[in-house]
């Protein structure tokens, strides 16, 4: 971003602001004089903070330091709006299909239907439901009928994918189609280069093992956390993320998290892509502080 000055007085208010290290990663605005005495914005992710400046990596533009002395007013701003964020749910959710790959896809109008062996043990609804983010497209009663019959041959209860409080939701329920009760997921999207800007200054420095297969990597630190990546595309799918409960709060979740996005990176991932359920805070708050938004919310309906 192109930087726009205006007249200041100099030392007046200098340093009136709360920025300070904890704000590297983090997207900012920042107001600083300049050695005639003007003052100018400039905005861009904050890299480096350090004893006299700060480095900001301005969108577009490269990066830019600041000393600390001369900084009159900062704050944090929002980060940019990904294109990814107008991307119709069902486009985000196909990707979902490269997690596994036995996963088998049928059409049914608008609708997708998907089938996959256990995973990790156990079925996955993700890989074992009808995906409809929209009207089917063929009549309600013919696309549910064709959902029972599909799953009914797999033996397997059939469960469909909706967004909660949509019109799909409401039309499915009159149809007997309701909620399994548990499982409501945000699918949640980051850009890669943003996210791992910021992973890389919360994570640790602890050793990461990274195993590769294909379109694949696995992370781990000892046995303490894991988390696998799946490439779908120039998107990177973020799997089983997980930390031994005696070791959370020190950080591992972001080593294995920057691990696989540096992973991703480096074979062109744009965007990284997790499903996190609604009620774990925890993670919820992990993500968001490294610029994860929900994208759209998940339920699973069964009937």
């Amino acid at each position: 971003m192109p930087e726009t000055s205006e007249p200041h007085t100099v030392g007046t208010g200098v340093g009136r602001h709360t920025l300070g290290p904890h704000v590297v990663g983090q997207r900012i605005v920042v107001r600083h004089l300049l050695p005639d005495g003007r003052a100018t914005d400039v905005l861009g992710t904050c890299t480096a903070w350090g004893a006299e400046s700060l480095t900001l990596d301005r969108d577009g533009h490269g990066p830019v330091e600041v000393a600390l002395a001369a900084v009159v007013t900062g704050k944090p701003v929002p980060p940019r709006a990904s294109v990814r964020a107008r991307v119709p749910a069902r486009e985000v959710e196909e990707h979902v299909s490269a997690l596994w790959s036995t996963t088998t896809t049928e059409p049914l109008g608008a609708w997708l239907l998907r089938a996959s062996p256990p995973h990790g043990g156990r079925l996955r609804r993700r890989g074992n439901s009808a995906l409809a983010m929209d009207e089917p497209g063929i009549g309600w009663a013919d696309a549910v009928w064709r959902v029972r019959e599909f799953y009914a041959a797999l033996e397997q209860p059939p469960l469909i994918q909706v967004q909660p409080g949509s019109a799909v939701e409401t039309t499915l329920a009159a149809l007997g189609f309701s909620p399994i009760g548990s499982g409501d997921a945000h699918a949640q999207l980051a850009p890669v280069p943003q996210a791992l800007r910021s992973l890389r200054t919360a994570a640790p420095d602890v050793p990461v093992d990274l195993a590769e297969a294909d379109d694949r990597a696995t992370a781990t630190v000892r046995d303490d956390a894991t988390g696998t990546g799946v490439l779908s595309g120039d998107w990177l799918l973020v799997e089983g993320l997980a930390v031994d409960p005696a070791q959370r709060r020190r950080g591992l979740a972001s080593a294995v998290l920057a691990e696989l996005l540096d992973w991703g990176a480096a074979r062109g991932a744009r965007t990284a892509m997790l499903h996190v359920e609604t009620a774990n805070a925890g993670a919820l708050a992990l993500y968001a502080r490294h610029g994860f938004v929900t994208h759209h919310t998940n339920r699973y309906l069964a009937g």
